[in-house]
């Protein structure tokens, strides 16, 4: 009987755990994670997130779906992640199976394994965790002794290239549906069922797509026509599912504490799910519609709470834009009332650029300024207003002087490149851009006040249409292109007067050119990712071992062309692989945005006007205020 941490045998011998970089990754037992009796629950559920333990341990969903699992009585939620390299290939000499944090014991044997699906770099990891576990990639080839393996997370708006990989997936917010679907298996397991049988009836829980149960097709140049369910009683839409009272949602209040430094090692509440401005670049804003919020008190209860439970001395108020959580003003006089007396700092991400923002963080910030992050997104007015970023250049302007004047001297710029319709002067404008807010500093801050000189550090990342957004018709860059506009945006930079303070980075375009196959590609993708990992490709989110070429070649010896996914126009009227999906956003709402895009003409945000995306039907939040 299992019933604390030290009671368990470890997976790996303390040899092991010496010889391995960061051996608390794999050790379990860290301060509120759960113990249960396994003779005393009915289901063992192991969550997985395909990435390192820190980037996992800091995902907020996983925490929320833990803490409700192990609320449940009868289930049990463990949780895994990628082993690093090294311990990667100790496991493969030494035949040691991927074995759960909290029991040690082999992922194989659980009745779930959940997978987490953040970012399409992570694909080949969920197959290093199916081969590290034993269990067949293809859900065709597993057998009663395999778990039931489930996805979520936000890749599964386009499911397809990883479905083959799957038996089911669960499409929309955990909170809503699990507790029917974990009654369906567990149902079915007393009665008999067979896993085939389980598949066919959770297709009857609404959010639950299985994709076995449907048939592809192609036209002659093996384009996407489309998907059809093989039986009358499979859905031919599935859903998306969503918590419609914030305050009734389940949120932890004692998440697990890492022994070792996480990515986002801070305490953490969730102000508000979704976003009002309709960016058109952006997917979360789409398939979070609509924006629902908590309560302030809630919030407080929950804050001091999960500070009382952890320990933590710093708190996130986390959002896609927590500028415009309504009860903002009053929930922060009253954190940071609490925090100041407990000396815990406040952290505020997503904030927009404005004069209450900017006090804000003027008051929380008990540190050094150093420095205050921008996203304008785009570098000319024209662009802005492309992807409806909702920002002047006044605004940045003005952002920018209100920072200076509040202490700060170091401002972060973050930009893409390679949006549709974008020319060469676009390239240009985010050097123009920068050397204006250093202009700006200098008119600003007298000589004498000066702490330092200001330093402008820009950067910008290679822009990737994602589905349900406006732009999932739009062509994606080449390579050549996307690095022909980074070295005009480079050569503009060095003319500008104040070139000495601005520094100008920009990210690879190798990964980008994937995630852009991966995002907007379809089932006949699943042999060429299978390739790609039988011949070491892993951790490809990481630019030390993601290799282009590997992918390339594994396009090739597949037979896909690769080209076809991302570097034309979609018609107006093309079947994507993902519009089985209801998400929503109608597909109509996408395509008027599509062509406002075309016209650089700029659509209002939900508190504005409606603009009748179709998230009315949900019946809740920013849509019923």
């Amino acid at each position: 009987m299992i019933v604390k941490p030290e009671d368990r045998k470890l997976a790996l011998t303390h040899e092991i755990l010496m010889s391995i970089d960061k051996p608390s990754r794999y050790t379990g037992g860290e301060p509120n994670s759960v113990m249960k009796d396994p003779d005393k629950t009915k289901v063992r559920f192991v969550m997985c997130f395909p990435d390192v333990y820190e980037i996992g341990m800091s995902h907020l969903g996983i925490q929320i779906l833990y803490g409700l699992f192990n609320s449940w009585d009868d289930v049990w939620c463990e949780r895994v992640y990628s082993p690093w390299t090294d311990l990667d290939k100790i496991m493969r000499d030494r035949k040691i199976p991927l074995f759960s944090l909290e029991s040690q014991s082999p992922v194989k044997d659980a009745d779930f394994l959940g997978i987490t699906i953040q970012y399409e770099m992570c694909y080949t990891n969920i197959l290093q965790i199916l081969d590290l576990s034993d269990i067949p990639f293809y859900s065709k080839d597993r057998t009663e002794a395999d778990p039931i393996v489930i996805g979520g997370g936000p890749c599964v708006y386009n499911t397809e290239p990883i479905a083959d990989f799957f038996d089911l997936f669960y499409i929309g917010e955990g909170e809503v549906r699990y507790r029917e679907l974990i009654d369906l298996y567990e149902d079915c397991k007393k009665a008999g069922i067979c896993r085939e049988e389980f598949l066919k009836k959770a297709t009857g829980i609404e959010g639950i797509y299985v994709p076995s149960l449907y048939d592809v097709t192609y036209d002659e140049n093996n384009r996407f026509v489309s998907m059809k369910p093989k039986y009358d009683f499979v859905p031919a839409k599935v859903k998306k599912q969503l918590v419609k009272d914030m305050n009734e949602a389940f949120y932890p209040t004692a998440p697990v504490v890492p022994f070792i430094r996480a990515t986002q090692d801070r305490a953490v509440i969730e102000v508000q799910r979704g976003c009002i401005r309709n960016c058109r670049f952006c997917q979360a804003g789409q398939i979070y519609k609509p924006v629902r919020e908590k309560s302030v008190d809630y919030l407080l209860d929950h804050a001091k709470a999960i500070l009382k439970n952890t320990g933590y001395e710093e708190l996130s108020l986390s959002s896609l834009s927590t500028s415009d959580y309504s009860g903002l003003k009053r929930l922060l006089e009253e954190l940071m009332d609490y925090c100041g007396q407990k000396k815990i700092n406040i952290s505020l991400p997503s904030l927009r650029i404005d004069a209450f923002s900017l006090d804000v963080m003027n008051k929380v910030q008990d540190i050094k300024k150093s420095s205050v992050t921008f996203a304008p997104e785009a570098g000319s007015q024209r662009m802005r207003n492309v992807i409806n970023k909702g920002l002047t250049v006044e605004n940045i302007l003005n952002g920018a002087e209100m920072a200076f004047r509040g202490g700060w001297n170091k401002v972060k710029l973050y930009f893409m490149l390679g949006l549709p319709f974008e020319e060469k002067e676009d390239a240009e404008a985010i050097a123009v851009l920068c050397n204006e807010i250093a202009k700006v500093y200098f008119e600003t801050v007298p000589k004498e006040q000066r702490q330092g000189s200001v330093q402008i550090t820009a950067s910008s990342s290679f822009f990737v249409p994602k589905p349900f957004t406006a732009f999932q018709w739009a062509p994606m860059n080449k390579p050549e292109e996307f690095l022909e506009k980074a070295k005009i945006t480079k050569a503009a930079v060095r003319a500008q007067l104040n070139q000495k303070r601005i520094s100008y980075h920009y990210h690879d375009c190798g990964t980008t050119i994937i995630e852009g196959v991966l995002a907007r590609g379809d089932r006949r993708l699943s042999a060429s990712i299978e390739y790609v990992y039988r011949h070491g490709a892993i951790f490809d989110a990481w630019t030390e071992t993601f290799s282009y070429e590997n992918w390339l070649k594994a396009f090739e010896e597949t037979g896909v062309d690769y080209t076809d996914y991302i570097f034309r126009t979609r018609p107006d009227d093309e079947e994507f692989p993902w519009d089985f999906i209801d998400s929503g956003v109608r597909k109509e709402f996408l395509l008027r945005e599509w062509k406002n895009a075309s016209m650089a003409k700029k659509s209002s945000n939900c508190r504005e006007q409606c603009m009748g995306c179709g998230c009315t039907e949900f019946g809740c939040g920013v849509c019923v205020e």
